[in-house]
């Protein structure tokens, strides 16, 4: 292995927590030439408000303001980062549906950065960019650093998602029965439990009895939260 992979993995073993850990991630990525560094976790849940977690050196004024205006609903590199894990450089076009948020974090030193997202296979999404003030980020230095800046994006992407899901979301590591997830499934093709009562051959009280297990273990309000909730979590 390359050396600056396993001094990068194991300062990242002996971390405990993610304040720790989101120093060390802006440390590496000063390394890599830029001032700024801010990461972003999105939970799957709640479906209409899902729980983000934002850590950021940005000026603790801009910081404030972007939350005051609540520029993450129209900023595009978030945009970008629920469709795509490819990397996204700052620019002008991409700025232009938001040019009110552009001019703000640009009068901040906020000038010059890339973005990548990653998802996970339960839902969580996590976003990770490097920003810097002045030299705007060339072709050249891309092709020097671009592995760097691929690996530093998954490390980081590790390493919080350890620490923050299952403070944020308990139900990811839910263990389901074979017939919770079966009964789970036909809930989420509109089957009563009647109707499931008939298709598994079991009692309806056993199905009911299954459908609420599930719903506990899910942290659900009810059968159809907890059916999208595991069919999100990749259970079903």
């Amino acid at each position: 292995m390359i050396t600056w992979q396993e001094n990068q993995l194991q300062a990242l073993q002996s971390i405990q927590s993610e304040q720790p850990l989101f120093q060390t991630i802006l440390s590496f990525g000063k390394e890599l030439g830029f001032d700024h560094c801010a990461y972003g976790l999105r939970m799957p849940f709640p479906l209409a408000t899902p729980k983000t977690v934002i850590f950021s050196n940005y000026p603790t004024a801009w910081q404030a303001q972007y939350q005051a205006k609540d520029y993450v609903a129209i900023d595009p590199t978030v945009q970008h980062a629920m469709l795509s894990p490819l990397p996204i450089l700052w620019t002008d076009n991409l700025f232009s549906p938001a040019r009110e948020l552009w001019e703000e974090a640009q009068s901040f030193g906020l000038r010059y950065g890339r973005a990548q997202s990653i998802r996970d296979f339960n839902g969580v999404i996590g976003m990770l960019t490097l920003a810097r003030s002045n030299d705007p980020i060339s072709e050249t230095e891309l092709e020097a650093k671009q592995f760097k800046m691929v690996w530093l994006t998954q490390v980081a992407h590790l390493g919080m998602s350890r620490y923050l899901t299952p403070k944020l979301m308990p139900e990811a590591d839910a263990k389901l029965s074979n017939r919770e997830i079966a009964v789970l499934r036909w809930t989420a093709d509109g089957k009563t439990s009647g109707e499931i009562s008939s298709i598994l051959n079991i009692a309806e009280r056993t199905v009911n009895f299954h459908v609420n297990n599930a719903i506990i273990k899910l942290n659900a309000t009810n059968k159809t939260s907890a059916a999208v909730k595991a069919a999100m979590l990749g259970l079903l």
